[in-house]
């Protein structure tokens, strides 16, 4: 038996082998590099337009009449808050529980099958057509009519896919000997997802819910169908709740379109503070993802 040597082992860069990964690395990082330009660019030209704009008047003050300067959207941040919160009141409960039934109560029937398929179609289903799913539910219906509701319900359906698929991944990641474990220690099927398999997912958890924050947040075509637009205060009392609510996607379009360059300008500022939430967003999910689930 011949034994081979250390210089054998040395990588010959004029092989074919050497040369064909050299050239596949050098396609990866020039894909790596035409996806990384378009994100740069938006980045760039967004807070060159809107960072001029950026002072106290932005998130102290009303937007201004068409023409007039001055003002500033902070009734279009509040709103978004409300309409964002109200979204993640409703789907979180509802997008946990289903997957909690999917990955431990289902195994895996037909009924599960389904949801998984629907939650798969749902994930793909453009922005607008969960607006006129809320328009047509809520608002045309006069249940509720243009409001903050509305718009929550129009998000929450958004939100929804994406949390039930993060969620149902996270508690497949727990592993099964702790379920074995909880069990064997005389605990019910429940305590232990209760105690055990939940704060264990708890990473990938809080990643499905700011991701689907980060999209809800950012989304207009819903809005425009359900919560409409105000140009005064919301009321956050829950008479206010079903009245018209300003919210920032829908002013960055309203204003984006007018022919008046202080309105435009809000526009540009409204775009990079939707920018910065989606990013904070997503900062935060990687950080949650950081700790291990085990």
């Amino acid at each position: 038996m011949t034994v081979s040597t250390i210089g054998s082992l040395k990588r010959n860069p004029s092989s074919k082998r050497a040369i064909v990964g050299s050239i596949m690395t050098g396609i990866s990082a020039l894909c790596l590099i035409f996806t990384v330009i378009p994100l740069f660019a938006v980045l760039y030209f967004v807070i060159i337009q809107g960072f001029s704009r950026l002072n106290t008047n932005l998130f102290t003050q009303l937007p201004p009449p068409p023409g007039l300067s001055d003002g500033g959207i902070a009734n279009a941040l509040i709103g978004t808050l409300v309409v964002v919160g109200l979204a993640t009141i409703i789907a979180v409960p509802i997008g946990v529980l289903a997957a909690v039934y999917l990955s431990e109560f289902s195994g895996n029937n037909k009924l599960a099958l389904g949801i998984r398929f629907a939650t798969n179609v749902l994930s793909g289903v453009p922005s607008i057509i969960a607006g006129v799913f809320a328009f047509g539910l809520l608002v045309s219906t006069r249940i509720v009519g243009f409001s903050s509701v509305a718009g929550g319900v129009a998000l929450a359906v958004l939100m929804l896919p994406t949390i039930i698929r993060t969620t149902d991944e996270a508690l497949k990641i727990v592993p099964q000997e702790v379920r074995w474990a909880a069990l064997g220690v005389g605990a019910y099927n429940y305590q232990a997802v209760i105690k055990i398999v939940l704060p264990a997912a708890l990473p990938g958890i809080v990643t499905g819910v700011t991701l689907g924050i980060a999209r809800a947040a950012g989304e207009t075509a819903p809005l425009i169908f359900t919560a409409l637009f105000s140009n005064f205060w919301p009321n956050v009392s829950f008479q206010g709740l079903l009245e018209p609510i300003a919210t920032l996607s829908v002013l960055v379009y309203n204003f984006a379109i007018l022919p008046f360059k202080p309105q435009q300008e809000l526009a540009w500022a409204g775009s990079l503070i939707l920018v910065f939430l989606v990013l904070a967003t997503s900062v935060i999910a990687r950080f949650a993802t950081r700790k291990q689930v085990y």
